[in-house]
């Protein structure tokens, strides 16, 4: 996926040199499995979509589902949902949110956790973020006590230590609730992302690391907060029908107090992601590879800041980071303009305004906070990019030499 171009530097032919230009698509995934198609065919082909419709003996592609990924998870309770939005949305409710109730989470996220939070009526409260990308835990224990509920993001697949914040959390009675659309078979101590808070969330759209278009997933060991959960995604009476869930008891007094809000993923996505999840642990080490690749490319580079990742943490790198801090914002436009140009896609959340799938805090005006200079510097510098398994190991080498150069090129311009 490359080619090459003269690049006139306007000083002579002496400096006429051969540029490098990537030719792929960073918007393009790999097709869905032979399998995937196959399944969700045989739905199709019989016309039960709709998860509570099915003949006698038969268990529903979502039933099948949500019991392999509570298994992959090592959950008790698993909720498939039709996006990581109403995973969230759900888990909130479920954890007793109501209209004006404070719900702390990262200033370094995307739009639809904050709107998670504004959709079920709660005002962020936004934590700061370190170089390493993840949540600043300084931050987080002197703003614990404005809320009851943390709603993590693990943004772009980067774990903090959880550990750590847990023990925070528990300490100051403040119940988390995890955001993994970017963390789906990663781990931090061995232990699932997902799987330290009350609830864990998940995407399925298709940038995430199974995909289905759109869908999610939510996952708990608490009996109570699934049973909610459940009756909230639309279950109506049909409770008893969902295996990877509590039993039946537990929905005694629930099911009368709980209002439906469907959200419920149909057997045709359900089938489509089967087959998906079974190959996650092989496409997540595909991911790293490339990441692997593009990290000792890029190591080094003059100006440029990477985040440091731990052992501790397993992670899935469908996407790669990198910061150009306390650079001057025109300087960060014209490595992502130079970038461009030569065929690479970058996104920057430091810009003054949002653009496609990047914004920051202060973007969300319908949820205003305070100034956090410390993380405005930070966000002023994240740029961002992702990484399809469509790339190659010698396309991730040609991206991280482009950037390479472009960053140098700028940076000794600016010098």
């Amino acid at each position: 996926m490359s080619r090459w171009a003269i690049d006139d530097l306007g000083a002579g032919p002496q400096y006429r040199v051969m540029t490098e230009i990537f030719n792929g698509s960073f918007t393009q995934q790999e097709p869905i499995p032979q399998d995937g198609i196959a399944a969700a065919l045989a739905v199709m082909q019989h016309g039960r979509l709709h998860r509570y419709n099915t003949v006698a003996g038969e268990i529903a592609e979502a039933t099948l589902l949500e019991e392999e990924f509570a298994a992959t998870t090592d959950a008790k309770y698993c909720l498939a949902v039709a996006s990581g939005g109403y995973a969230m949305t759900t888990a909130l409710r479920a954890c007793g949110v109501k209209h004006g109730d404070a719900v702390l989470t990262n200033a370094f996220t995307l739009a639809p956790v904050p709107g998670a939070i504004a959709a079920v009526g709660g005002v962020p409260i936004y934590v700061g973020v370190t170089e390493d990308l993840v949540i600043d835990l300084h931050d987080l224990a002197a703003k614990l006590p404005q809320a009851r509920v943390l709603l993590l993001s693990h943004m772009r697949g980067h774990i903090c230590d959880m550990d750590r914040l847990m023990a925070l959390c528990d300490e100051a009675g403040v119940t988390v609730i995890e955001d993994c659309a970017h963390t789906m078979g990663a781990s931090w101590q061995g232990v699932s992302s997902g799987r330290w808070g009350k609830f864990g969330c998940y995407s399925t759209q298709t940038y995430k690391h199974i995909n289905s278009g759109e869908g999610g997933f939510l996952i708990s060991d608490d009996a109570e907060g699934m049973a909610r959960a459940i009756m909230l995604s639309g279950s109506y009476m049909l409770f008893g029908t969902h295996r990877a869930a509590p039993p039946p008891e537990t929905f005694a007094q629930i099911k009368y107090e709980t209002p439906n809000i469907s959200g419920r993923m149909d057997n045709l996505r359900a089938a489509i992601l089967r087959p998906q999840l079974r190959d996650l642990a092989t496409q997540a080490a595909r991911w790293n590879e490339r990441y692997a690749v593009l990290a000792k490319t890029l190591a080094g580079t003059t100006g440029m800041t990477l985040p440091h990742r731990t052992e501790a943490e397993r992670f899935v790198a469908s996407s790669f980071q990198f910061l150009l801090l306390d650079w001057n914002p025109k300087d960060v436009s014209e490595v992502m303009a130079r970038c461009k140009v030569r065929g690479v896609e970058l996104k920057w959340f430091g810009g003054a305004e949002p653009v496609g799938f990047t914004s920051r805090y202060d973007s969300w005006r319908y949820a205003p906070s305070a100034a956090m200079p410390a993380t405005d510097r930070i966000l002023a510098g994240i740029i961002d990019m992702r990484l399809p398994l469509t790339f190659s190991l010698d396309d991730c080498a040609l991206i991280g030499r482009i950037i390479k150069d472009v960053v140098n090129t700028v940076h000794q311009g600016a010098a």
